[in-house]
């Protein structure tokens, strides 16, 4: 008989001990009221709400440890399917509250639109290489800004070839989207809310299942697991949480999201503004690209990143981060990376930005935001994804970059 253990960064007992990092917490904790008060006073209040928002998930991404690349690598290479699960249940629940609102087109009064996007050869290229991208990357759109309020100094390169990417993305878009597609499909008004939903949570199921049969028949059971440190009040402010208390957060985030912004949770746009800008600023006619021809765009690229929605919403994950991470005491960056890791770190980032843009979204706008729309493109997301998560995690030893398994040891 054998018994399986799964290492962790930290043990239980390590995690209970360390304290509280102070200067880092007043700092995160300063930088989400200022701002809010800022952008409510510069901006507009709503805008103001959707920054603390952004802290909101940001604090709940780290808490919670809610990583979409770390899941799909575990899953891929060693058919542990807890985290897979848990973004079926927080799909599940998007769906159940997100569906009947965008069949009204309204929520509690304010006018609501989904993320439905065409489906055609750039998502399924753009997801495909996004996919590859996240593993090389080490985390997705959300997963990178979390782990760079949270501290990670890695993650601060992939973030740079993020924008980068995203930036060259939408520069070359136009040529992409001249590809062969389908037009934008949502089943809600293809088959109506209700059948559509059903539809869904079959298939939500279904996915969930198979992750159970393939865990069992590799482990002979369902992995648990470690333990929480800590209960109660000391484990909501503290963490860990647990991932499926990760997926309902973040599955009512998103809703209030919709309620707040008009439109679902998205990240990566920000992130072809801020290259853009980036761009525009050394010298390229960014004016030019067909991108950012539509009146609205035009407008983004000439005004403050400031007044942008999901702009305001990365900036506040980022410090909700950070405050999450320093109450838990994990604030501790490490400035020293091996080379290879941030030759990976390069390389992942820019298929991430390249990616998301041609695929129109990454994890979140796309996979988590699309579905929970009922688009049709954010199911093929899912799947050239997986697909390209299943390279990124075979290659991943070519960079150093470790592919966790349980260890098994005799009992």
């Amino acid at each position: 008989m054998s018994s399986s253990a799964v290492a962790s960064p930290l043990s239980a007992g390590n995690r209970a001990s360390v304290n509280i990092n102070a200067p880092a917490s007043l700092a995160a904790a300063a930088g989400v009221i200022g701002g809010a008060a800022l952008l409510g006073a510069l901006i507009n209040p709503k805008q103001a709400a959707l920054y603390v928002l952004g802290a909101a998930l940001g604090l709940v991404l780290y808490h919670a440890a809610f990583g979409f690349t770390s899941a799909w690598r575990v899953f891929i290479a060693d058919r542990r399917g807890e985290g897979l699960r848990a973004q079926m249940v927080m799909l599940a629940i998007a769906s159940i509250l997100f569906f009947p609102v965008l069949a009204s087109g309204s929520l509690f009064g304010q006018p609501v639109a989904g993320n439905v996007s065409p489906a055609g050869l750039s998502v399924v290229f753009g997801a495909f290489i996004f996919g590859i991208g996240m593993q090389l990357g080490g985390g997705c759109a959300s997963g990178t800004l979390y782990t760079v309020g949270g501290g990670s100094t890695r993650m601060l390169i992939t973030l740079a070839g993020f924008i980068a990417g995203s930036a060259i993305g939408a520069a070359h878009l136009h040529w992409w989207t001249a590809l062969p597609s389908l037009p934008k499909i949502s089943i809600i008004e293809l088959w109506g809310p209700w059948t559509a939903l059903a539809v869904q949570l079959v298939i939500f199921a279904l996915i969930a299942a198979v992750t159970v049969v393939f865990e069992k028949r590799r482990h002979g059971r369902l992995i648990e697991a470690a333990p929480s440190p800590r209960q109660g009040l000391a484990r909501f402010l503290r963490g860990p949480w647990p991932l499926v208390a990760g997926a309902v957060a973040l599955a009512l985030l998103n809703f209030v999201t919709l309620y707040l912004a008009g439109r679902p949770w998205g990240v990566t746009s920000a992130f072809a503004l801020w290259g853009s800008k980036i761009a525009a600023a050394i010298g390229f006619d960014v004016a030019s690209w067909p991108y950012w021809s539509a009146p609205a765009r035009q407008a983004e690229l000439n005004g403050s990143i400031f007044n942008d929605i999901t702009t305001v919403m990365d900036f506040g994950i980022i410090l909700g981060a950070l405050f999450a991470s320093s109450l838990a005491g994990r604030f501790a960056p490490v400035w020293k990376i091996p080379l290879r890791s941030a030759v990976a770190a390069i390389a992942g980032g820019l298929l991430l930005g390249y990616g998301a843009r041609l695929a129109y979204g990454c994890n979140i706008g796309a996979y988590f935001s699309g579905i929970a729309s009922g688009s049709l493109h954010g199911w093929v997301w899912l799947a050239a994804a997986f697909a390209g998560n299943v390279i990124g995690t075979r290659v991943r030893p070519l960079f150093g970059l470790e592919v966790e398994r349980v260890k098994l040891t005799s009992c």
